[in-house]
C-alpha cells in the first residue's frame, strides 16, 4: 500500500503447495469451524477489536491512531483523498462493524476524503496470524487495503522498515485481491506479489477473512483460510526484515499509482465494512 506494484507471482506457492484449484476444493470440502482450526495449529487469541460501539461513535482511541491529511505526509501513490477524523470517514454502524468511507467531496484542498486509521505505538506483533472480516468498497479508482508497517519505520524508513500487505483490491477488479511483500530490493514495482480471485463473486458483495500466518522465515496468506501463497527469505531479492513487530493499517484509497483515477462510472460514497480484526500468537511450534 505504501507504493504502487506490478502483480507478479511468489515463485514459493508453486514449489510449497498445490494448484489454487486443488487448494480450493480441499478447502470448500471441509465445513470445519476457524476457531477449531486456528487452536489445532496451536494460535491462541491475543488482540481483538469487534467494534461493539454505537452507531456514529469513532473507534476506540485505545486500540486505534488516526492518519491525518494528504500524500504530502510522506504516504506517496499519488492519491487524492484527504483523510479525516471525522465520524463520517470512520465510524461504527452499531451493528457491530467499523465503516471506513470515501466520499467525493472537496476538502482540505483535495476532491475526496476518506479515512486511515493505525495501531501504530498502540499495538505491535512479531510473528502471528493477523486477520480482519471484512466486505470492501469497490469501483475504478477505489483501493480498500490490510497492511502491516515494521514498528521501527520512525528509525528505518520505507521499505527498510518492511511491509506486509495482507489484503489490497483495486476497485476496477473486485473479485480479485493482492498480497504483497515489501522490503530493501524487493519494494513497489518489485514487490514479492500474488493475487487471489474468486471464480463466481466479488469481495463487495459479501464478507471474507483476509488473514496472514506470519512466522521466523514464512509468511502464509489466506483468504477464507484458504491458503494461497507462501513467501520466504528466498523469495526477497533482498534482505528479509521481517523479523520484529508490525502495526496494522486500515484504509481506503481514492486514486494513485496502483489503480488509477476515478471515472464518472465510480460510485460515491463507498465503504469499507469491518467486522473484526483479530491478532493471534502461536503458542507451540
Amino acid at each position: 500500500m505504501q507504493y504502487s506494484i506490478n502483480i507478479r507471482r511468489s515463485l514459493s506457492t508453486l514449489r510449497f503447495f498445490l494448484p489454487l484449484t486443488a487448494v480450493l476444493l480441499v478447502f470448500s470440502a471441509c465445513e470445519v469451524d476457524e476457531e477449531q482450526q486456528l487452536e489445532q495449529r496451536n494460535y491462541s487469541l491475543v488482540w481483538s477489536d469487534d467494534f461493539d460501539g454505537a452507531a456514529g461513535e469513532s473507534p476506540d482511541p485505545n486500540n486505534w491512531n488516526f492518519d491525518i491529511g494528504t500524500g504530502d505526509n510522506g504516504w506517496g501513490n499519488q492519491e487524492l483523498q484527504f483523510y479525516t477524523d471525522r465520524t463520517e470517514n470512520v465510524s461504527m454502524d452499531g451493528q457491530g462493524n467499523l465503516v471506513i468511507t470515501a466520499r467525493r467531496e472537496t476538502f482540505g484542498g483535495m476532491p475526496f476524503t476518506s479515512g486511515r486509521i493505525t495501531t501504530k505505538d498502540k499495538f505491535e506483533q512479531q510473528y502471528g496470524r493477523f486477520e480482519a472480516r471484512m466486505k470492501t468498497p469497490y469501483g475504478p479508482g477505489i483501493w480498500p487495503a490490510f497492511w502491516l508497517l515494521g514498528a521501527n519505520i520512525d528509525t528505518s524508513p520505507w521499505p527498510q522498515c518492511g511491509e506486509i500487505d495482507v489484503m489490497e483490491l483495486r476497485g476496477q477488479e473486485p473479485n480479485k485481491i493482492a498480497g504483497s511483500l515489501h522490503g530493501p530490493g524487493y519494494s513497489a514495482g518489485d514487490a514479492v506479489t500474488s493475487d487471489f480471485a474468486l471464480p463466481n463473486a466479488r469481495f463487495d458483495d459479501d464478507f471474507y477473512i483476509f488473514a496472514i500466518e506470519w512466522g521466523e522465515d514464512y509468511i502464509d496468506y489466506f483468504v477464507n483460510d484458504r491458503l494461497y501463497q507462501r513467501i520466504t527469505p528466498e523469495d526477497a531479492d533482498g534482505e528479509w526484515v521481517f523479523d520484529a513487530p508490525f502495526y496494522m493499517l486500515l484504509n481506503v484509497a481514492v486514486g494513485g499509482t496502483y489503480v488509477g483515477f476515478p471515472t464518472s462510472q465510480t460510485p460515491f460514497p463507498q465503504p469499507m465494512i469491518i467486522d473484526y480484526v483479530r491478532v493471534y500468537q502461536q503458542t507451540n511450534s
